[in-house]
């Protein structure tokens, strides 16, 4: 049976920075499970397997099962709570759910106090780990039979009725996914004469061929020996000198953008292909539609199928891209101007070994992860190298496991998770009654934050600073983010009011002023916050986006919901420390509430970066302006949100967002009339919060009672649509938002709207 390993971590190729706290892997152990615990795990995958077009978000039941009976909490108390279409909420009832919910999370809380969680959904993380491990000739090294078995059952369980993968588990087939799926179920031993195989086989041939993949996707390809690199836009690693007064210098450039470009770049740069076996020769044949060696490279450089055109080139772009290749490559090959492709592939290999080491050998995320193993093999095919050994070693901290099978996963998001759940059980008022469990809770917290810079001269290798930030997953890491760490110091902020011995001892306060410092560095000049680093290139360089299936993703941008959450952390500091850097902080919260509202649409809408969409952003906003006491009765800017929103609201008192809202940048509601709990549950929040409980508190009860109707037996909340984004249009699914966030609304819809005994 499978289990879950949390903060564990030995050997001499792995190393950590707070003895592995945060750390979640799964291991297979032979003997363990009894015949019922065995028999339960069969039933619940089966049960998604039957379900899986229905609902494409698994509900994390593995790990909540392990969870729940290692803490040995009896979750059939207090007994569950309906209210009656024709009945009113009562406080009793609200407590009640409330009180189940917050024992739920009490149960699922790991052993080092974070909340364990699945942080994944698109369906292209996983295939290029496969195909890194086949080709450096370490597979069955790093990946057991079970495993594999595992792998499998998330790939077909993704696969869509029409053969084909999407770009993430909710989406349309994509070349990109279907490609990468299939080679990856080829690779893990399955024939080409399989249902499933063949079915995703003959999506891609109908359109075309592999030639027809996106721009990343003919990358992998490319590396992997199904593609040719001349058949490929240029990547220049010639990019990385460019002196640092050109507007398109690697500084300027969204992080992630740069770190992923950077390993393609040097792949690219030296032509790397991987060795050509027999299932790589099968391969030509199975996904062209005509021979290998007769396909027109240049032609094909410029083919990409319409189910994956979301960002279509630009002018210039294409300009751009022909001249570097019909001029500028050739130029290049030919000394001596090759010796500035030298310097170039010498300067990206070296960044890469920097970024892996002040990762852990994390790497920046999933993505890159693959890239830098497939980089560090290129450089040194050797699988023995230490870097690559280091490389092994931390792929279990991305491989997940939950009923619809083992994905990778983004990087994991630990401390986002466990600083939303903890503020979840503050607003229920039950502090007294789970102080422990919140104890344990704010020691991850403390002992995740970013306590150092990135070695040596890191500004050289075009990273900001990252001392006193909190990371989206664990101290290991060591990305900074700005949203995880307004929410991390604010949940520090709130712990210092209450007595250490309930939740243990207070952080040091430079440790706070450290983290403000980090904020007050991503705010820029309209008064927004950046993400991981500071926002400010030209808007105009996003015209030369790269990838057709992303849209923002060249330069760093500001987000309404990282600023919103600042002003509120903001806010709790100045009250608490009021003489620290008094107007500095003053002149962060004025400029962030200004850009709030300046980007606010003209419907009354914000749109949201990071979850789905409008929703999640509305929720963000509406805090913010209502922590400065901007509400609906004193803000013209808060009435138009709070209308946009009660103009969303379903009958039964529901919301419900479709991820189409995200991509399309409008408003979509899910299909059929269906609702979300946890869209729902930020709706309620950010209503509340706006004063809408003193000017008609309907709508709220209406949403409370949904909710409070749709809480499972044991207190948990069913898993329901995709509710994470990032980058327009790629899907990300949050596990736990499930449990903490309906947690969260009803808590404060207790407290703030109703009053004890008082029936409405």
């Amino acid at each position: 049976m499978w289990k879950l390993k949390v903060a564990e971590g030995q050997g001499p190729w792995l190393y950590s920075l707070n003895n592995f706290i945060g750390r979640q892997i799964w291991e297979f152990d032979p003997q363990a499970g009894t015949q019922e615990e065995l028999e339960e795990i069969r039933k619940v995958q089966e049960n998604f397997t039957k379900n899986r077009f229905r609902y494409k978000p698994n509900g994390d039941l593995l790990m909540r099962m392990q969870l729940i009976k290692e803490n040995q909490i009896d979750l059939s108390i207090p007994p569950p709570v309906r209210v009656g279409e024709k009945e009113e909420v009562t406080y009793e009832a609200v407590t009640t759910a409330v009180r189940k919910a917050v024992r739920l999370n009490r149960a699922i809380q790991a052993i080092d106090g974070h909340w364990p969680a699945e942080n994944a959904g698109p369906m292209f993380f996983t295939p290029p780990l496969i195909m890194v491990l086949y080709f450096t000739g370490t597979l069955n090294i790093a990946l057991t039979a079970e495993h594999k078995v595992e792998l499998l059952r998330y790939i077909t369980n993704h696969q869509n009725e029409d053969g084909g993968w999407g770009f993430h588990i909710e989406g349309h087939s994509t070349m990109l996914g279907t490609t990468l799926n299939y080679i990856s179920m080829r690779v893990l031993g399955i024939g080409p004469d399989d249902e499933a195989v063949a079915a995703a086989r003959k999506w891609i041939l109908d359109r075309g061929g592999a030639t027809y993949s996106p721009s990343w996707g003919k990358c992998y390809l490319s590396v992997f020996g199904l593609y040719e690199w001349s058949g490929c836009n240029p990547l220049p690693p010639e990019f990385w000198l460019f002196p640092s007064f050109l507007p398109m210098h690697p500084d300027k450039m969204w992080c992630y953008c740069r770190t992923i470009y950077m390993p393609m770049s040097y792949l690219y740069g030296i032509r790397f292909q991987a060795p050509i076996t027999d299932l790589i020769l099968q391969l030509r044949e199975e996904m062209h539609t005509q021979p290998y060696h007769e396909i027109d490279w240049a032609k094909a450089r410029l083919l990409c199928t319409k189910e994956d055109y979301y960002y279509p080139h630009s002018l210039i772009q294409d300009v751009i891209w022909g001249g570097l290749y019909h001029f500028g490559e050739p130029i290049l090959k030919h000394w001596p101007v090759s010796k500035i492709r030298e310097r170039a592939v010498k300067k990206a290999i070296e960044i890469i070994h920097w970024e892996d080491e002040n990762s852990r050998y994390l790497t920046p995320g999933c993505v890159e992860k693959a890239f830098h193993m497939m980089a560090v093999w290129a450089e040194n095919p050797d699988s023995n190298s230490d870097a690559f050994k280091r490389h092994l070693t931390r792929i279990p901290d991305y491989l997940w496991l939950a009923e619809d099978g083992m994905k990778v996963q983004s990087f994991g998001s630990q401390l986002w998770d466990t600083a939303l759940c903890i503020q979840a059980i503050l607003e229920s008022g039950l502090v007294e009654e789970y102080g422990t469990t919140i104890k344990k809770g704010h020691d991850y917290v403390k002992l995740s934050q970013c306590q150092e810079n990135p070695s040596g001269d890191y500004r050289r290798r075009y990273r900001h600073f990252s001392k006193g930030a909190w990371t989206f997953s664990d101290r290991d890491h060591g990305w900074q983010v700005s949203d995880c760490t307004s929410e991390a110091l604010r949940v520090l902020l709130l712990l210092s009011q209450f007595p250490e011995e309930l939740v243990g001892k207070k952080a040091e306060p430079q440790r706070l002023f450290d983290a403000v410092n980090f904020l007050f560095s991503l705010q820029g000049k309209t008064g927004g916050l950046a993400v991981w680093e500071p926002a400010g290139a030209e808007e105009w360089l996003e015209k030369l986006n790269p990838s057709e299936l992303f849209a923002n993703i060249v330069t760093e941008h500001e987000y309404v919901e990282c600023t919103s959450s600042a002003i509120q952390t903001l806010l709790l500091f100045k009250k608490l420390y009021p003489n620290h850097r008094r107007k500095e902080v003053d002149n962060f919260i004025e400029k962030a509430i200004r850009y709030v509202e300046n980007v606010q649409r003209p419907d009354g809408s914000w749109y949201g970066g990071w979850g789905v969409c409008f929703t999640y952003a509305a929720w963000f906003a509406l805090s913010g302006l209502g922590s400065v006491g901007k509400t609906y009765s004193t803000s013209k800017t808060v009435r138009k949100g709070v209308d946009f929103l009660l103009s969303k609201q379903k009958a039964n008192g529901g919301w419900g967002e479709s991820f189409r809202s995200c991509p399309d940048m409008v408003y979509v509601h899910l299909e059929g009339d269906r609702t979300n709990i946890v869209q729902t549950a930020w709706c309620l929040m950010g209503l509340i919060e706006a004063g809408q409980a003193e000017r008609d508190p309907t709508p709220l009860h209406k949403a409370a009672k949904l909710l409070i109707n749709s809480q499972l037996e044991n207190g948990d909340f069913p898993q329901e649509e995709i509710t994470g984004v990032y980058m327009n249009n790629c899907m990300l699914h949050y596990a736990s938002y499930r449990n903490i966030f309906p947690t969260w609304a009803l808590g404060m819809y207790s407290r703030r709207v109703l009053k004890t005994s008082q029936k409405l």
